[in-house]
């Protein structure tokens, strides 16, 4: 047992002695005026710590890369992406043969690059280009990271593929999986404002509505709003979108609620799809990888105007 432990426990056997005390002098008022401040102490000093540590709550980077391409037998090239602020974005660019789409992969918000192997390799085989890239503060990028950086690393991202690489935007796929679905779709909101061609779709995978929202669901006895730092609303931002978009979510996520990436595709503008996997949050995508093949090879095949049926990519066909 914990030092701090062991000083919680002494701290509350003095504070409940002390409560008997008073009780056994008929000071009832004391004890309950006692118990009050002491709750209201520990509420407000959690949604303090809450305020402080955010970042430490939504960010989890690792610096160390535990694969690399080569060992999978992927061609790549390493890339520096660099930033409107400065900062250099360790990336990889993966080719695949006679690809009409190239992948735009906004990662989730742990871990870094490293980690998204079976997702690059399913790209691969499914005749994809994806351009994947660590935000600032993860891997071997530079920089700490923030909203508004991620924002950043994003549409240095897109800059690289438009601009450097010269891929048409019509042809770029915006992907993001959980936190980077929030940043997938802020990026394609802020491209909805630019004098350009907007890409192709927009994918958002286990992702949630908003911080607040995920906040209301995690502390829903504080008032979360009031102390939220982040925002990360892809709600808003989808809004703002006018792009095919496709949800993907699975009933069985035990941290992003599916109700949340059901609130997502309602104010998203169609044409929209909506696609359920099984499975956890982290690993849903790979248990339920037959599913999830499908998903994206129905969703490319309505990409290219000629789908099976709007029913292959989602339980609910887009809007009209």
């Amino acid at each position: 047992m914990s030092f701090r432990v062991v000083l919680l426990l002494a701290v509350l056997c003095l504070y409940l002695f002390f409560l008997c005390s008073r009780l056994r002098k008929g000071q009832w008022m004391s004890v309950a005026v006692s118990i009050l401040v002491v709750v209201a102490a520990v509420y407000f000093g959690l949604a303090v710590l809450l305020l402080i540590f955010q970042s430490r709550l939504i960010f989890f980077p690792m610096r160390e890369h535990d694969y690399r391409p080569e060992e999978f037998a992927l061609a790549y090239e390493s890339v520096q992406i660099p930033t409107a602020d400065g900062l250099r974005l360790d990336s990889w660019y993966l080719p695949a043969e006679k690809a009409r789409y190239t992948v735009l992969f906004c990662h989730g918000n742990a871990g870094n690059i490293s980690h998204r192997f079976d997702t690059l390799l399913l790209f691969r085989q499914l005749g994809l280009n994806c351009l994947i890239f660590d935000y600032r503060g993860y891997g071997r990028s530079e920089g700490r990271p923030s909203e508004e950086g991620l924002y950043q690393d994003a549409l240095a991202a897109w800059r690289w593929l438009t601009e450097t690489r010269r891929i048409p935007p019509q042809t770029i796929i915006l992907f993001g999986r959980s936190l980077g679905g929030t940043v997938a779709a802020n990026l394609a909101a802020r491209l909805a404002e630019m004098p350009t061609p907007p890409p192709a779709g927009l994918v958002m995978e286990s992702t949630f509505s908003s911080i607040i929202d995920m906040g209301r669901h995690y502390y829903p006895w504080f008032p979360v709003r009031w102390f939220a730092r982040f925002r990360f609303d892809a709600v808003q931002a989808v809004k703002k979108v006018h792009i095919p978009v496709l949800v993907i979510h699975s009933p069985d996520d035990e941290i992003v609620p599916f109700s949340l990436g059901q609130k997502i595709f309602d104010n998203a503008n169609p044409p929209k799809f909506f696609s359920q996997i099984s499975g956890t949050h982290n690993e849903g995508f790979a248990d339920d990888m037959q599913t999830y093949r499908r998903i994206w090879t129905a969703w490319l095949e309505y990409l290219d105007s000629s789908p099976k049926s709007p029913s292959e990519i989602g339980k609910l066909p887009p809007d009209e």
